[in-house]
């Protein structure tokens, strides 16, 4: 099978590329090349592909799909952070590239069509629901997590006999990559704790969030192109592991046990952090069992992050830097008239 897989080049994308490849995948990367290098460790272990395509997702055209059987769309402004950057350009991109490729693809005779949503279309919600895909209230409150949500309403049209198409919507990720980032909060208390021996939340800790590994992440987006189009098409998935709701507190005492000797302190000067939900992940877990099993905790994850810091000789300047932040990252290239205002290349 042939799959061309967008924002081959980030943090996700790095990985699957390689675990597609290993399974035997036919591999056409396309990425704008936004991080393309902010890579850790050996060059080797970046993500590999048999053809590589460097383009903007808003100018996808047919010849970019030549023979392609399906596609996995991660290509995106990838959080809320940096869709606030310019909630134009996140629209015109989020929402944009993906209408067009979807559009070109059911086209030129693509057959399944995976697509990489996210949790945040949820906002803030009461605590005591588990947010299930179909029934739960939708609130979006951000750029990035409404053209999320009005790209799954979009792609779903397109969903039909000819043209299957699945989203996941992942819990936030952590985990080592070749581009890995340090924006995302498990990856991002370990890395502090590492770097700095301490870790300081500035809420009260109690807020929740749903976590999963990139290589879970990957495995569930493998799923979507494995099981029958009668399953699968169609449908929304939200991505994570058996209790895998976490608040912040547990996540930063998994994050202290992946360091021994660092100091973890509450200041609760924020309070309450009202950006909390938890998530049911019933559905993946029932529906795709046979095609879906995750295998990682967070106590695999914390060491697995330690020792490739270990490996990286990773410092705190690593930690706080461009290369691991998606925000600083973009900022950078716009200050260095390295990108225009439309996030396209000089």
């Amino acid at each position: 099978m042939h799959v061309l897989v967008t924002g081959n080049q980030g943090y996700i994308g790095s990985v699957l590329s390689r675990i597609l490849i290993d399974k035997g995948y036919e591999v056409t990367g396309f990425d704008i090349g936004y991080f393309a290098n902010c890579y850790f460790g050996a060059s080797d272990q970046l993500e590999r592909q048999n053809t590589q395509i460097c383009k903007d997702i808003r100018k996808v055209d047919e010849e970019d799909l030549v023979d392609v059987d399906a596609i996995i769309h991660l290509a995106a402004l990838s959080n809320d952070y940096l869709g606030e950057l310019s909630p134009g350009l996140t629209e015109q991109i989020n929402l944009g590239g993906t209408s067009r490729l979807a559009k070109l693809a059911k086209k030129c005779g693509v057959k399944r069509f995976i697509y990489s949503s996210s949790q945040s279309m949820y906002g803030v919600s009461e605590v005591a629901e588990e947010l299930a895909e179909d029934n739960s209230k939708k609130n979006p409150v951000t750029a990035y997590a409404k053209t999320k949500w009005d790209a799954e309403c979009f792609l779903k049209k397109l969903n039909g006999d000819d043209f299957t198409v699945v989203c996941f919507r992942p819990s936030t990720v952590f985990g080592i990559s070749p581009r890995l980032r340090c924006d995302v909060v498990f990856n991002n208390l370990v890395a502090c704790a590492y770097t700095t021996g301490k870790i300081e939340i500035k809420s009260d800790g109690t807020p929740w969030r749903p976590v999963v590994h990139v290589e879970d992440v990957c495995a569930a987006y493998i799923a979507g192109l494995q099981a029958p189009d009668d399953l699968v098409g169609g449908r929304s998935y939200n991505v994570g592991i058996r209790d895998g709701n976490y608040s912040v507190k547990d996540l930063a005492e998994a994050a202290q046990k992946a360091v021994p000797g660092s100091e973890l302190t509450f200041t609760g000067e924020h309070g309450g952090d009202s950006r909390t939900y938890r998530v049911s992940f019933d559905r993946i877990l029932s529906e795709l069992r046979d095609y879906y099993r995750p295998t990682w905790n967070l106590k695999r994850g914390g060491e697995e992050l330690v020792t490739a810091f270990q490996e990286w000789g990773f410092t705190e300047r690593d930690f706080r830097g461009a290369a691991t932040n998606r925000l600083q990252k973009i900022n950078s290239l716009l200050s260095t008239r390295q990108l225009n205002s439309d996030l396209e290349w000089l």
